[in-house]
């Protein structure tokens, strides 16, 4: 299990690391769609990241069977991140014989690029308050920083922050926030950070719904995605 980072001082100095920090967004992305995209291109500017990896689940562990296959999940986050050079493909988790956890992934990845490329996990308002029933939540900020994204529905962080937030994910929280994206470039992890984005109502039940019932999803998603989809007879 990794070991807890402590909180970073605010006198501490620190050299910005030589690598843009790295987002990562998770999701079932059943069907991946434009809500998505557009939260990773907004995080990687309002976060100076370097580029944002998009990683598929195998197994989601808090919800159902999703409505596609693993391998058809992948194809399609493939084709929408096609022809966005700050945009890659993870299959680890597709790959991976376990359930889908994050913090898994996040061993993964700190294994991969090593103990000090900065790695931002990019997160709805939703999902970072429900954080503590995650499996090992509390190893999470010590292998990346955590942004939280407002998304429609919630006010923005700088506001109710952390005064919404439960008693135990308050408490982990102490002394990591910041409001300066910069900072994510000081510390591999440990950090947790607000910004807003496009408020943008569309969802993959929304779209599963309308392709169900014959009806158009155009522009809710790329077309790519969309035809791949229709090839292939999902959410009938």
């Amino acid at each position: 299990m990794a070991t807890e980072l402590a909180p970073a001082s605010a006198g501490a100095a620190f050299e910005p690391a030589a690598e843009a920090p790295l987002g990562v967004l998770g999701g079932t992305f059943d069907p991946i769609h434009t809500g998505h995209l557009r939260l990773a291109e907004e995080a990687r500017e309002a976060l100076g990241l370097g580029g944002v990896r998009l990683i598929p689940a195998g197994q989601p562990p808090h919800r159902g069977e999703p409505g596609s296959t693993a391998e058809d999940r992948l194809a399609m986050a493939r084709l929408a991140a096609a022809g966005n050079p700050s945009f890659s493909v993870d299959d680890g988790e597709v790959r991976a014989p376990q359930k889908s956890y994050t913090v898994l992934t996040l061993e993964r990845l700190r294994a991969e690029l090593g103990p000090q490329r900065p790695l931002v996990l990019i997160l709805g308002a939703d999902a970072f308050a429900g954080l503590p029933t995650w499996h090992r939540w509390t190893d999470l900020f010590a292998l990346a920083h955590i942004a939280v994204a407002n998304r429609p529905g919630y006010a923005p962080h700088g506001r109710r922050w952390p005064a919404t937030l439960s008693p135990e994910l308050d408490a982990a929280c102490a002394g990591r926030h910041t409001a300066d994206p910069a900072e994510l470039r000081h510390t591999p992890a440990g950090r947790v950070v607000p910004f807003d984005m496009t408020p943008l109502a569309i969802s993959a039940s929304l779209i599963r719904d309308l392709v169900r019932n014959g009806h158009s999803a155009r522009y809710l998603l790329p077309e790519s995605v969309l035809d791949y989809i229709a090839a292939h007879h999902l959410y009938r």
